[in-house]
């Protein structure tokens, strides 16, 4: 059975870390709503939500896909890289402990899960600003004795990996290349996002549908024109923190 960690909403998140936006005001009811909305969503596709409280001295703390990694044997709580970000990890960790053994990320390495793509035993990383080099050698390290093969990926035009591609099934991809070394992925059918949606690679695969925020109606088609199921989530309050579909949540197999 899968599980999606969630955490509502922190009160503080407008003072959140900022890369690649400017920042606007973000409306907190609003945000909330939305991020009842993508619950509700995931839910009603299979998945069985485990919440975790607020952190108000946390501002980014309601994604959190980015404390951890998680594969069906381990689950590795990372070391971002906004300092402001790691307390994030403690509440996290304590409750991915009930699922999973832990391996933890050590200084120098930072990493972002959301940086983190996997497809089978292949794990993409994205070296970013947020992802350095020994978090991606770390995380490989943790990982090989378990059969998974981490390959790093250069960022240069957006916050994340998954900002820039993620996986829609049938070894394909939906991408903008103009942000990642498209190269290290040439073993999959890119589809390239429309120019008019340069952030709507990001999305959420679950159950054989993929997930998109309201606001990339041209992505959607794209997809569906292909075959691929897609429910659309409106996402907008969320997405002035920098959000997508995939940070709002950690999903994975809960062994039964």
């Amino acid at each position: 059975m899968l599980i999606a960690i969630t955490r509502q909403v922190s009160p503080n998140i407008n003072h959140c870390e900022l890369s690649f936006h400017e920042r606007r005001p973000i409306d907190l009811r609003k945000a909330v709503e939305q991020h009842e909305t993508y619950q509700r969503l995931l839910s009603e596709l299979g998945l069985r939500i485990a919440e975790l409280a607020k952190e108000p001295d946390l501002p980014d703390s309601v994604f959190v896909e980015d404390p951890a990694v998680v594969v069906e044997e381990i689950a590795v709580i990372s070391r971002m890289g906004a300092i402001s970000r790691r307390a994030e990890a403690d509440s996290l960790a304590q409750e991915l402990s009930k699922y999973r053994r832990l391996e933890f990320l050590t200084e120098p390495a930072t990493l972002d899960g959301g940086d983190v793509m996997r497809i089978g035993q292949n794990i993409f990383v994205g070296e970013s600003a947020r992802t350095n080099r020994e978090g991606i050698e770390q995380l490989s390290s943790i990982l090989r004795p378990y059969g998974y093969d981490v390959r790093p990926v250069a960022v240069t035009g957006c916050l994340h990996l998954k900002s820039a591609t993620s996986y829609v099934g049938d070894n394909r991809l939906l991408v903008n290349r103009s942000w990642i070394d498209s190269q290290m992925l040439s073993q999959f059918e890119l589809i390239d996002v429309p120019v008019e949606e340069p952030n709507a690679a990001n999305g959420l695969l679950v159950n054989e549908v993929v997930l998109l925020p309201e606001s990339f109606p041209r992505t959607r088609a794209l997809l569906e024109r292909r075959g691929i199921q897609v429910r659309q989530v409106d996402m907008s309050e969320l997405q002035k923190a920098e959000a997508g579909v995939t940070c709002c949540s950690l999903i994975f197999d809960i062994h039964t």
